[in-house]
């Protein structure tokens, strides 16, 4: 213990990205001493990567929105796996959390009158993303980042947290290093709410950076919280495909929302060919009423480029393996044709899409406004995570919150682009809330030092077999392989059945990693550690989606290929087990409310 730096704080929020900063922000606003831990710098988060827009139902651009429509999307998007109350608090609330952040600084991109302005993105029946040209998310960071500074909450940077520490069943702080020196601190705290973001580092191509490597979600698990729907996992359709080094940085869905449409090498627009019966009235069955739509026309449909992700996903992979494919694996993007419709259209793409009219000539030398992009799909974001409380936000343990993408029940089987920006302000205030309130009602929680020892120890194990022939990063980049290649985007039972196996072996061989030199500046150290996490959530992964027989969002299986009605009546949850086991149940999901069910009917006319 005498190694060992001790804090002390009421909350304690580990995650600085959007969810994260809303939480501390939060909690320090009923008085609470927050501490507020992040992974990498102040601002280098996830939420920076969304770039589109947050979906709020304020009905700027189409007056016929309101939150009764984005609740019955959101549920449709979901394929009704959603927890219909947290869908239900989403849609009211993101709106006043909008207008909050319009109220703290942020500058969103305005309608001729002065309103907040907002686009089209697939899945949504109305032009419902209020956003910053394409860099929505690096807005909300820099404005929640700017508020949060005057909170007087203590930031602790570039710190891991490796253990969650339990006082009997309730959490009572947790077990961290500082990523520099290699030093190891103990936060002593009454909640925690874990705002850690999500899993893509487990698979090979992803449009996640390195810090996501499903820590929340792990830490969770091995304190007793119960893990839900993991088998939904969201590969966008569009990341860039070219550059290799660049390969899975993410092309934001707005592309789509202005008039982006997606073509085979055959120059085909392909997404016509395949549109869900549930979607046929609502999609465009013309390129001009296609057009229309993205330039406001409210009589016209929405193109096929704006289905859900997954669909879009699936069409493009099939294009890639049926031959049409572009010369690196992927499909062609193409805005540049807007030039036909509108008088400048360089300048105005480059106004819309400041972002990716950069992002492609400095990484891939292509000028978006001449020449299409090459897209393909990229691991992109889980909708499973841990199961919480749809109110308060509260996982299975007391004390222990999480919101965000660590976080599961608001998007069910399928993530609508868009909701995950108003999901990390709604859900991440409630967070802080909650975690303030239950730290204030249950004081006196005590951390074990012969806890804390134990987790040193085990964090230190790697040095002990510095000369071992098992090194953290060859086993890092199985896994992804792995994952990429039988826990994908279509998956099928003897493929995932052997990826089960494979793991198994992997963990044996992680327990032998070893790694040289000391505490200090080490990256093999912290990728040792990271390698508990994301071999826990790919099992997690691959048992559930073992478990369901059936077709449904971000789940598609090749021997399944239909959605089966008996599925839809429970999500899948795990926990750990007494023996260490994972064990699996199939939970029913509560009935809607006639209210809710009667506004999803209204809906669907």
């Amino acid at each position: 213990m005498s190694m060992v730096e001790r804090v002390s704080h009421d909350v304690l929020v580990i995650g600085a990205g959007g969810a994260g900063l809303r939480a501390a922000i939060a909690a320090a606003a009923t008085g609470a001493r927050v501490g507020l831990v992040c992974k990498s710098l102040l601002g280098k988060a996830h939420t920076v990567m969304a770039e589109g827009g947050m979906a709020a139902a304020m009905g700027h651009v189409d007056d016929r929105d309101n939150w009764r429509v984005h609740f019955a999307d959101t549920m449709r998007g979901g394929q009704y796996m959603n927890n219909w109350r947290m869908a239900e608090l989403h849609a009211k609330e993101a709106p006043d959390r909008v207008r909050e952040l319009e109220a703290w600084g942020a500058v969103f991109d305005r309608t001729a009158d002065g309103r907040i302005l907002q686009r089209n993105f697939g899945g949504h029946r109305y032009p419902r993303l209020a956003h910053v040209g394409d860099r929505t998310g690096l807005e909300m960071i820099r404005t929640l980042q700017d508020h949060a500074i005057h909170q007087g909450i203590d930031v602790h940077m570039e710190v891991t947290v490796v253990r969650l520490l339990m006082d009997g069943g309730r959490v009572a702080g947790v077990l961290a290093y500082d990523r520099e020196r290699g030093r190891f601190k103990v936060f002593s705290c009454g909640a925690v709410v874990l705002a850690t973001g999500g899993v893509g580092r487990a698979f090979k191509i992803t449009s996640n950076s390195w810090e996501y490597t499903a820590d929340g979600q792990a830490l969770a698990y091995e304190a007793g919280a119960e893990l839900m729907d993991m088998e939904f996992v969201q590969f966008h359709p569009t990341g860039m495909v070219w550059p290799p080094s660049v390969k899975g940085i993410l092309v934001t869905e707005g592309v789509r929302g202005e008039g982006g449409v997606l073509r085979n090498s055959q120059g085909k627009r392909f997404m016509f060919d395949d549109i869900p019966e549930n979607y046929r009235n609502q999609t465009a069955d013309s390129e001009e009423e296609g057009w229309r739509y993205t330039q406001g026309d409210k009589s016209a449909r929405r193109p096929p480029e704006l289905l859900t992700r997954d669909h879009v996903a699936r069409c493009i992979q099939r294009e890639v393996r049926e031959g049409r494919g572009s010369p690196h694996g992927g499909v062609y993007l193409d805005i540049a044709w807007i030039k036909e419709r509108i008088p400048k259209a360089q300048d105005h793409i480059k106004k819309k899409l400041p972002s990716m009219y950069h992002q492609f000539m400095q990484l891939a030398n292509i000028d978006i406004t001449t020449t299409p992009m090459e897209v393909g799909p990229t691991t992109h974001y889980i909708m499973g995570g841990i199961r919480v409380d749809g109110d308060s936000q509260m996982s299975t343990v007391p004390g222990l919150f999480a919101a965000g993408e660590c976080a599961a029940g608001l998007h069910g089987a399928n993530r609508l682009g868009g909701n995950s920006l108003s999901d990390l302000l709604v859900f991440g205030k409630r967070a802080g809330e909650y975690a303030a309130r239950f730290a204030a009602e249950h004081p006196g929680a005590t951390v074990s030092n012969s806890e804390v020892d134990g987790a040193v120890a085990a964090a230190l194990s790697p040095f002990e077999r510095a000369g071992s022939a098992e090194q953290p990063y060859r086993i890092q980049h199985e896994l992804q392989d792995l994952m990429q290649d039988l826990v994908g985007i279509v998956r099928k039972e003897e493929e995932m059945r052997r990826a089960l196996d494979a793991l198994q072996g992997l963990k044996a061989r992680a327990r032998d990693v070893g790694v040289a030199g000391n505490r200090e500046y080490n990256p093999g150290w912290h990728t040792a550690l990271d390698l508990a996490n994301l071999l826990t959530i790919s099992e997690a992964i691959a048992l559930a989606a073992v478990e369901r027989k059936e077709s449904r969002g971000g789940h598609f299986r090749d021997d399944y290929p239909d959605k089966d009605s008996n599925y839809a009546k429970f999500n899948i949850v795990m926990r750990k087990g007494s023996g260490g086991e994972m064990e699996l149940e199939r939970r029913p999901i509560p009935p809607l409310p006639q209210e809710l069910a009667g506004i999803i009917e209204e809906q669907k006319s």
